[in-house]
């Protein structure tokens, strides 16, 4: 009886094997790793943007435009980076192997922990009784901007491809059901990032603030580490989707052949023959829009253009359908992504509003006062984080609850609302600064730039709020638009696009031009005026002893 029972024919064997099902990789169980890799990033890097020019000035003895170029530059670079790393990670590595290099080259972040910990590896103090301060020599600069430029690396490998890569994890593109998923998946990770930021601009400023910068430096570079370990402890777990083509080299493909074929004349749409795609491709025949484009993909001669594997003898004269719809999409969307370019410049603005705070009350009590390099920024996160979360679990469910039917927001319609926020908190934003111009004028500190005004900051609280409402509204409405339900439209690249753009093309003049415009009213015009400023908010911010390291 026994034998019986232990003899098992192969095909029982087999059968037994299959009826096993195999854990499917990816699912909600992945979006904590990837949530905690992008927030880690986000908390150590932006952390040091709000004090790095006061380390600068102090600890490297760089004047004012000095240290603002550098860090226009890095804060460029960080910008522009992604754009790469999207298009490698489209392109040749996927966006898993992407972010993981990101993650690692990040962790080089400790190259400027060690300008703080390692005294000759910067300039010595200033001699105080001479008031002389030796310039850093082309190694000190070399090993503080190399710190920057791994960071922007880094950088450039994790914020594109993160959203995209869980978005991958939930599989949301091939099912049409799942759009409330999406929605809720994008404004929780909209939430989760910013509420990172938060962190970063009260916690991380406050630490640098009272602890000094080796502290300050060093908890950024504990943060790095933690965002790249877990995304690693994550990996087993995860969907990786591996890249199939060069999108570039895709993208220019098309316009070569279709500026090629441009005296062909147009099939009609009902001949598929005549038009060349994948054998998996569901799309046999392109699409009306964009026509002219459409000639990239039609088959002049068979025998010569298509070989018998069913492949192009050669890409450059004869793209698949595929080819020809992508660049469609991209084209298709550059005129609403150019919409968010203005609301990009307006939440763009750093050094003008620490300007702003500095020289107004910024007490709440008698005994506490908000850091002004923290105070802009958390009325902006916190309004988003405010209005994220009841939107999501509150506002939605009791209106689909009343509707008795599943009730979304267009996402045209919430960008418009975006942009319609921030040209209201720009004017906002105007009324309050003609105000304060005038402040210094009437209390007859024209010509002193040291002076605190009778004037609370909180006057600057509305313009923030409305402008964390416009990025609530506009920015995950942009992530939502710009997931493509196709999979042959690479989203790490239309990523990179939302987040960055050209608004730094025009970040740095407008600023500029901003402080020395609105700078007229309270003696902050000439570089002179900024210094005194700037060494103000040093010793009020910081808070550092003369000589302190």
């Amino acid at each position: 009886m026994e034998d019986k029972v232990m003899e098992r024919s192969p095909d029982q064997t087999q059968m037994e094997n299959q009826e096993i099902p195999r854990r499917k990789k990816g699912g909600l169980i992945t979006i904590p790793f990837i949530i905690a890799n992008e927030a880690f990033e986000k908390m150590a890097s932006y952390g040091l943007l709000p004090n790095i020019i006061l380390y600068l000035m102090k600890d490297y003895h760089l004047s004012v435009a000095e240290g603002t170029n550098i860090l226009f530059i890095w804060s460029a670079a960080i910008s522009f980076a992604p754009l790469l790393g999207a298009f490698i990670s489209d392109s040749y590595l996927g966006p898993f192997l992407t972010i993981g290099f990101g993650s690692i080259v990040s962790l080089l972040m400790i190259l400027l922990w060690s300008t703080a910990m390692i005294p000759q590896s910067k300039p010595p103090p200033c001699i105080p009784s001479t008031q002389s301060c030796r310039s850093p020599t082309a190694g000190e600069m070399t090993h503080l901007l190399s710190s920057f430029a791994l960071m922007s690396i880094g950088a450039g490998g994790v914020r594109p491809c993160s959203i995209a890569f869980g978005a991958d994890q939930l599989d949301i593109r091939d099912n049409p059901k799942n759009e409330r998923l999406k929605e809720s998946y994008f404004g929780w990770y909209t939430a989760s990032a910013l509420l990172a930021l938060l962190i970063s601009f009260t916690g991380i400023v406050y630490i640098q603030d009272h602890l000094g910068w080796k502290v300050g430096f060093g908890v950024p570079a504990i943060l790095m580490f933690l965002s790249a370990t877990m995304f690693f402890i994550g990996a087993p777990l995860y969907t990786k989707q591996k890249p199939t083509k060069r999108m570039l080299t895709s993208l220019v493909q098309v316009i070569v052949v279709a500026y090629q074929n441009r005296k062909l004349t147009l099939a009609p749409p009902n001949l598929s023959e005549c038009y060349y795609h994948d054998k998996d491709s569901k799309i046999v025949v392109p699409t009306d829009k964009l026509r002219f484009l459409n000639k990239a993909c039609i088959i002049r001669n068979p025998q010569q253009d298509i070989a018998p594997n069913a492949s192009a003898i050669n890409p450059w004269r004869l793209c698949t359908i595929g080819q020809v719809e992508e660049l469609k999409a991209l084209l298709r969307v550059l005129p609403l992504w150019s919409t968010g370019i203005m609301l990009s410049i307006n939440n763009s603005q750093n050094s003008f509003p620490l300007l702003q705070a500095s020289s107004m009350d910024r007490h709440i009590s008698k005994n506490f006062e908000i850091p002004a390099a923290s105070f802009g920024s958390s009325g902006f996160m916190i309004t988003m984080v405010i209005w994220i979360i009841p939107y999501d679990r509150v506002i939605l469910p009791m209106a689909s609850k009343i509707k008795h039917k599943p009730v979304r927001l267009d996402v045209k319609l919430r960008m418009g609302i975006g942009l319609f926020l921030s040209s209201m908190a720009m004017v906002t934003s105007a009324i309050v600064e003609n105000i304060r111009r005038k402040k210094p004028i009437q209390e007859g500190y024209l010509n002193n730039s040291n002076a605190v005004l009778d004037m609370s900051a909180m006057w600057l609280i509305p313009q923030y709020c409305l402008l964390g409402l416009a990025e609530a509204f506009n920015g995950i409405a942009q992530s939502e638009f710009f997931y493509p339900p196709k999979k042959h439209v690479k989203y790490s690249f239309f990523s990179a696009l939302i987040r960055n753009g050209l608004c730094h093309w025009a970040y740095g003049p407008s600023n500029e031009q901003a402080t020395r415009v609105s700078g007229r009213g309270s003696a902050l015009e000439e570089e002179e005026d900024l210094t005194n400023l700037g060494t103000r908010i040093h010793s009020d911010g910081i808070r550092l002893e003369e000589g302190e390291e």
